[in-house]
């Protein structure tokens, strides 16, 4: 793979399994140092020492929780004293992916069930985004670049939470995309049908799903682009879905 993102710097929320994982590879990949956030100290060393291993990049893990705004800016303020110590690239990427879905009735729903979809899934991408933005507006260029779903346009039976969530990922994405493009920031966001994850109930019988490795290429196509063109939003879908 061309090393296209040698010098520059990513966070990816969720990244040490599924969807956030395979993003983290490839950025590996392409040369870019990254950062990830995960919810256990054991989930964040076997990511680092795996990703490590497999890439010989710059991967640096640390735990946070995104439901926490004070929990997110600790973390950015870490990751601005590891680019000063270890002299690396300023922080020019983030890809929102951190999410979890829990999937009942709108009657059967537990309040906080409600709460911790709403505030992982998009209260998350907020803060995340809004300390990135800081950063970016600062050093003038930066791209954001949020994992949504289809489940954001086409809602479903027992997903009164995660539909929510991310028809409301959606609208930020745009909104944000629009408050900064004279910023030279860029936001785009991918909405995913059914991914061959954890996530996603495991590989078992879904070899027709969508591997979380073509999430990452799609993520780097989207940074391949020039900065005179964005594309705002990538739908995917498993090409011979299960009848």
């Amino acid at each position: 793979m061309e090393p296209f993102l040698v010098g520059q710097t990513a966070l990816v929320t969720g990244g040490t399994r599924g969807i956030g994982r395979a993003v983290s590879k490839a950025l590996l990949e392409a040369g870019a140092a990254v950062f990830l956030c995960g919810r256990s100290e054991q989930s964040i060393h076997t990511a680092e020492t795996e990703l490590a291993a497999q890439t010989g990049g710059k991967v640096i893990g640390k735990v946070a929780d995104v439901r926490s705004s004070e929990n997110i800016a600790s973390l950015f303020r870490f990751i601005d004293e590891r680019i000063a110590a270890e002299n690396l690239g300023a922080l020019s990427v983030l890809v929102n992916n951190a999410g979890i879905g829990i999937y009942r009735s709108t009657a059967d729903l537990r309040a906080d069930e409600w709460r911790e979809t709403i505030e992982t899934n998009l209260n998350g991408a907020f803060y995340c985004a809004h300390e990135a933005l800081l950063r970016f507006r600062n050093r003038g260029a930066g791209y954001i670049i949020n994992i949504s779903s289809l489940a954001g346009r086409n809602a479903f039976a027992g997903g009164a939470a995660y539909n929510a969530s991310k028809f409301g990922m959606n609208g930020f994405s745009e909104a944000a995309m629009l408050d900064h493009r004279y910023d030279n920031v860029r936001v785009s966001y991918v909405m995913p049908g059914s991914v061959n994850t954890e996530f996603g109930s495991g590989s078992n019988g879904s070899d027709w799903k969508i591997a979380p490795e073509d999430i990452g290429e799609i993520v780097l196509m989207l940074l391949r682009m020039p900065e005179r063109t964005l594309v705002s939003r990538i739908e995917v879908r498993p090409s011979r879905p299960r009848k």
